[in-house]
């Protein structure tokens, strides 16, 4: 397969909204935690990227499988158009996987059992978002799934892997008297689920996105997502609603202390964010109307990132 095909089959191009998770826990692990563990970051930060392009793969080879418009098939998903056998797609998803899971395996060797805990529900939802009779990403649900999994749990497992000496949460194993416990600190967990939050909306709304404007192609392939059941008009209301309340999340983190007042650089990008969400409700259904969930997730996430920057900047002066 060549790499020209190999990067559109697992879309390199998408793999930002999984790389903003990943930095924004590095810098709250600096910032909130004041921790931080190089290798096991670096390594993490291989399996996640590997991970993903993984389910991406798993999502065009499915979409090629399911598929019920010949069109669709054979002139738009990149394993028909490019004439790719699917044992060669089969055979590149298995490798992928494999090399995921020793990446995995040592990351809890070296961190503690919560470590494959998280793992696997993020693999589970990840395999299952495209695969299986009834995949999640075809349910109302998939953006919930997509927002949380990459938002949150992305996020979560970055946070748990720099911060091992703290043990902000941990799960004790004791095979000898068959016992386990899941310790932690509950003001921490929730400082870590506030400050994900924005994560969690603007990730979830790329997939919203995508729906509001495959609308009609969705149902034509017997895709049911929540812009079927709650209807193109509301699905804009959330869709707007949700990258607003990013803000409100920013908000909150700076009043119970999650952040110093550098992170407020992120209200610069609102005027320009909502400048997107209009020109988005505009341009619907047409396909140029997805960029602009891209657009608002690099520009909003970027300033987080410089902000939580900042912040730490501002903690060591």
């Amino acid at each position: 397969m060549p790499l020209s095909v190999f990067l559109e089959v697992v879309e390199i191009r998408t793999k930002v909204a999984s790389v903003f998770p990943f930095i924004m826990g590095v810098l709250f692990s600096l910032v909130y935690f004041h921790e931080f563990h190089p290798l096991n970051t670096v390594i993490f930060f291989l399996g996640m990227l590997l991970f993903d392009l993984t389910t991406t793969s798993i999502n065009n080879y499915m979409d090629f499988k399911k598929a019920k418009s010949e069109t669709y098939k054979y002139q738009h998903n990149v394993i028909g158009r490019e004439n790719i056998s699917e044992a060669t797609v089969r055979n590149l998803i298995f490798a992928m996987l494999a090399g995921t899971l020793l990446i995995g395996l040592y990351l809890t060797f070296v961190t503690g059992w919560l470590l494959l805990v998280m793992g696997l529900v993020v693999c589970f939802i990840g395999v299952f978002y495209t695969f299986g009779p009834i995949p999640l990403s075809r349910m109302p649900l998939g953006e919930v799934f997509s927002g949380v999994t990459m938002g949150l749990g992305i996020f979560a497992i970055t946070i748990y892997i720099n911060t091992i000496d703290q043990k902000v949460f941990y799960l004790a194993l004791d095979f000898a008297n068959g016992t386990f416990g899941l310790v932690g600190n509950l003001w921490a967990v929730c400082a870590i689920v506030l400050a994900s939050l924005p994560l969690i909306f603007t990730i979830a709304d790329i997939m919203l996105a995508n729906n509001l404007r495959d609308l009609e192609a969705d149902i034509e392939n017997h895709r049911y997502t929540l812009v079927y059941y709650i209807g193109r008009e509301a699905g804009i209301r959330l869709f707007q609603g949700m990258m607003l309340a990013s803000y409100a999340a920013i908000l909150l983190g700076l009043l119970f202390g999650l952040f110093q007042w550098p992170i407020l650089l992120v209200f610069l990008t609102l005027p320009k964010i909502r400048q997107n969400l209009k020109e988005h409700q505009a341009s619907l259904p047409h396909p140029r109307s997805f960029g602009y969930s891209i657009k608002n997730m690099i520009l909003f996430n970027s300033s987080y990132a410089l902000g939580l920057l900042l912040c730490l900047l501002w903690q060591l002066l």
